[in-house]
């Protein structure tokens, strides 16, 4: 004992620097750990083969935006209570114009182009008559669209694939909505690495005091590397539900602890990166069940060519013709089809501010179970997790054999 009380008091920096080293390899092989999660966004290495990487959340994109979209639409968001939000009168009133404008052009040309003598023949004045007398009717056509589009919103719009769609296509946002949402347990990680290497740095010290066996320092580097890898990463998550402890402490998974604040920003980054009110625009107009709205509109269109033509009195189905007619209604309904989107843009304000994602999203994610929101984002760590960890031994083994050979000399 008093051989290694000497050699502690004449070899006392080196034996200091061990703590301060071991600290160092813990807060090393984190920052490596979070980077390899993330970075680099596309394949490094050789191709085909183990020699290269690319991050873990980049190349398991497709698996964890189909987690991610599957958790979004079954505990998050309901699409049927986003659309019900939106009051038509008011949306109304936000594209009347555009409407109007629209309509006009819609009616001069499909009768110029279908019925173009009779057309021609009408003076100025006359022209102007029967398409006002259409743009009259085009609200409650709008009114009848927008509550067809709300009641059966589930049937037109598919967001599973508009999500999963957004996640594939763009890693760049999968890893945003990620890193985003876990920027402080990132810290955590990084921080407690320092905690956990210099805690584990002192026991080196002293084993290494009382051994001077060159295993030691890699051992234990490997070890720093390996075990605070491991308790940092379930620290975040674990326990689920808060226990207390005696002295009032809470003991609970720092991801755990900050949902209400996790809840705000998972909200304000789906509704303004993912679902925006232009992509689920996008989605209803060009998605997979588009052909929906094409035939609710091509329906709604022709019942009401049809009730503007009896109202005109019977000579003009009789003057147009049954075919000529059928033409108009096809015509008629894919231009409004065509131009429905940029009538709506000019509402992506008010629609922004009546759908509300980020509350809703909030709303529901304070709703879930401990289990369902950790799901948010446990499986970008499940992911390759091991691989994470062991690289942080095998940095933390290799700066130990630096260490053998700085005590041995």
């Amino acid at each position: 004992m008093e051989a290694v009380l000497a050699d502690l008091a004449a070899n006392w920096p080196l034996y200091t620097a061990i703590p301060v080293v071991a600290a160092l390899i813990g807060y090393v092989t984190k920052r490596v750990a979070i980077e390899m999660m993330f970075r680099p966004m596309e394949f490094i290495g050789i191709k085909g083969t183990f020699l290269g990487w690319q991050g873990v959340v980049p190349r398991h994109g497709g698996r964890m935006a189909a987690t991610a979209t599957d958790l979004l639409t079954r505990n998050v968001l309901d699409v049927s209570d986003v659309f019900a939000r939106i009051d038509p009168d008011r949306l109304l009133r936000e594209i009347e114009q555009p409407l109007l404008k629209a309509v006009d052009d819609i009616a001069r040309e499909v009768l110029s182009e279908h019925h173009p003598r009779l057309w021609q023949r009408l003076p100025p004045m006359a022209q102007d008559l029967v398409v006002k007398h259409i743009q009259a009717a085009s609200p409650r056509l709008f009114h009848q669209v927008m509550e067809e589009l709300r009641n059966n919103i589930d049937d037109i719009l598919d967001i599973k694939h508009l999500s999963m769609q957004r996640l594939t296509h763009n890693k760049a946002l999968l890893v945003k909505l990620i890193r985003e949402t876990s920027r402080p347990e990132m810290a955590f990680i990084a921080r407690s690495g320092i905690y956990f290497g210099f805690t584990l740095g002192i026991v080196q010290s002293i084993v290494w005091a009382l051994t001077k066996n060159p295993l030691v320092m890699p051992i234990f580097g490997a070890a720093i590397g390996l075990f605070t890898d491991w308790l940092a990463i379930k620290l975040i998550f674990v326990p689920r539900d808060p226990i207390r402890l005696p002295g009032g402490f809470v003991l609970q998974g720092l991801f755990q602890r900050r949902r209400a604040e996790v809840a705000h920003q998972y909200g304000d980054m789906i509704a303004g990166e993912l679902l925006t009110v232009r992509n689920l625009m996008q989605g209803i107009f060009d998605g997979p069940r588009s052909d929906h709205l094409v035939a609710m509109v091509r329906k709604l269109v022709a019942e009401a060519i049809d009730e503007q033509s009896q109202a005109a009195g019977p000579f003009v189905p009789a003057a147009l013709g049954r075919q000529r007619l059928d033409e108009i209604k096809d015509a008629a309904a894919t231009k409004v089809i065509e131009r429905l989107p940029d009538i709506l843009r000019h509402a992506e304000d008010y629609l922004a501010r009546a759908m509300d994602v980020t509350n809703i999203v909030e709303q529901r994610m304070m709703r879930m179970t401990s289990l369902e929101y950790e799901g948010l984002l446990r499986p970008a760590f499940r992911q390759d997790e091991w691989k994470l960890i062991a690289v942080g031994g095998a940095i933390g083994f290799i700066v130990g054999e630096l260490q053998v050979l700085l005590m041995l000399h």
